[in-house]
């Protein structure tokens, strides 16, 4: 059901997509080795759909709840593709992204690059997708303007969309490198800090934009600076990580260090206080994300240059 006449052409759709639906990952995915690219690539557009499901305003909970368990069950092998693809392109014809519509309709093409990887990592890869839908299933009836009800539940929904990402990371870095798997071994919860790192920094950018269409990620009860605090605290376990990552395995260490880095960034401009009345000034600019992608180059396996970096960077983070 998944072999493909021509493997290249759906490794190339694979390539295109990506750079269409992010531009952030398809910056950061080609830094990783080849053949981790590849699997990392196909489990962003895996994670992408039930985002696109997620953020669908035109859709209600019910609806959700229905598609999120349509796609899980193609990933998973219950049903085929295209028991998915027919419905969730009707209930998002008026979608407004081209782009996630067109991997919508290419889901068959992102399975069968899927179900080339060995099993070990096809059985993550799937943990990984079936937390992320089942737990955002969980959230769609609580997407409201007041918020999530405490820390727990803010930190649990940011577990379910990324904290989960960094432990399938760091189970695909294990099984490539032999020395990060020593290294890592008893810090394994930095991983879920450096996933949920990025997601609480996504939350808080784009909160003007989320409140406006009437839904509020962040939790009750706890004020701007407490939450930049809690993410902070989250990126200095993100660090932790970045530094566990062998200097020679100099891809890997790009890939997450690039990711923070622009988190860090992120979370600085947040702290400008006349920012957060409009979402696009909270944006790093094109330029600032060349320059540093430049820097990730010379500074990925520095440890100096890295928490030289951190330090000077996450001061301002860290004033009253």
């Amino acid at each position: 059901m998944y072999l493909s006449v021509n493997p290249q052409e759906d490794l190339a759709y694979q390539k295109a997509i990506l750079g269409s639906v992010s531009r952030t990952f398809a910056l950061t995915i080609p830094l990783l080795p080849p053949e981790m690219e590849v699997v990392v690539g196909n489990t962003y557009l895996l994670c992408r759909i039930v985002d696109t499901i997620e953020d669908a305003a035109e859709l209600t909970p019910t609806e959700k709840q229905s598609l999120s368990k349509l796609f899980l069950d193609s990933v998973l092998g219950a049903a085929p593709a295209e028991s998915f693809v027919a419905p969730c392109l009707q209930a998002l014809k008026n979608h407004p992204n081209a782009d996630e519509l067109d991997l919508i309709a290419h889901i068959p093409t992102v399975l069968r690059i899927f179900h080339t990887f060995p099993q070990a990592n096809q059985a993550a890869i799937s943990r990984c997708v079936s937390i992320m839908s089942d737990g955002m299933t969980r959230f769609h009836h609580r997407q409201n303007k007041d918020g999530l009800k405490d820390l727990a539940e803010f930190e649990d929904y940011c577990y379910v969309v990324a904290g989960v990402v960094g432990e399938l990371l760091t189970t695909l870095f294990t099984s490539y490198s032999p020395a990060f798997a020593r290294r890592i071994k008893g810090h394994e919860a930095l991983a879920i800090g450096f996933g949920q790192a990025l997601q609480m920094t996504n939350i808080l950018k784009d909160s003007p934009e989320d409140q406006a269409r009437g839904v509020n990620w962040k939790p009750a009860r706890l004020n701007q600076s407490d939450l930049l605090q809690i993410a902070t605290d989250k990126l200095a376990d993100s660090l932790k990580y970045i530094l566990l990552i062998p200097k020679n395995e100099a891809g890997m260490r790009r890939f997450c260090f690039l990711a923070f880095g622009l988190a860090v960034m992120t979370l600085g401009k947040i702290t400008d206080r006349s920012a957060m009345f409009n979402s696009s000034g909270v944006k790093l600019s094109r330029n600032t994300v060349w320059i540093f992608y430049a820097f990730t180059k010379i500074a990925a396996t520095n440890d100096y240059l890295i928490k030289a970096f951190y330090f000077v960077t996450s001061r301002r983070l860290r004033q009253p």
